[in-house]
């Protein structure tokens, strides 16, 4: 019995110093005054499909899901949007959990069009946030700051190549992780992952 007991007891001081788990922060960092820095998502200025100003400010403590999509896509972005829509719902409830999507075809892709493609989905516009604004802009926080391809193409199918990644942007704007969103088991990856960074930020 001793014995047993002191197994128990050992368990029980083991698991409690396990540390929970954390996700990687992404990109190569700096080294400054013996600190280490990751990068960030740099300051950035849309507006969304209710014509609100959208910036780093509107996901202030929170973390979120981004994408580069086009409404005219004629391959991946439907998949894209389908597989966000099923973790949108899995946090449905949450309010510390957001999403943007980035029009990279913004001539085409306009306020009233944005607006009633949110709706055609259900989505609440305070949640998930559909971005245009000056296509530049766009591209360069895509490939900057993302680190997601993201411009036209006359080659390619819609005449836009885009990357087909989600990517999980935490409360201090690092990157934790980037997610195939034609596969679903990258999506559940991503509702995993989203828990996790909940736990280790809130």
């Amino acid at each position: 019995m001793k014995g047993l007991a002191a197994a128990v007891c050992f368990i029980v001081i083991v698991s409690c110093h396990e540390t929970a788990p954390k996700l990687p922060i992404l990109g190569e960092p700096s080294i400054a005054g013996g600190d280490t820095i990751y990068p960030t998502i740099a300051n950035f200025s849309f507006y969304d499909q209710d014509s609100n100003a959208i910036s780093n400010n509107s996901f202030s403590n929170k973390i979120y899901v981004a994408d580069f999509i086009f409404l005219s896509c004629p391959t991946i972005c439907p998949v894209m949007t389908k597989q966000v829509q099923i973790v949108y719902k899995t946090y449905a409830s949450d309010e510390r959990v957001a999403f943007i999507s980035h029009t990279i075809d913004p001539k085409n892709d306009t306020i009233p069009r944005l607006r009633a493609y949110a709706n055609k989905l259900g989505v609440s516009s305070k949640r998930w946030h559909f971005v245009t604004g000056d296509k530049d802009s766009i591209y360069s926080i895509a490939n900057k700051s993302y680190f997601s391809a993201a411009y036209p193409d006359s080659s390619a199918p819609g005449g836009f190549t885009h990357s087909g990644g989600l990517l999980l942007v935490d409360k201090n704007r690092h990157i934790r992780g980037v997610y195939n969103a034609t596969r679903p088991e990258e999506t559940a990856r991503l509702i995993n992952d989203i828990q996790i960074l909940l736990k280790e930020q809130f």
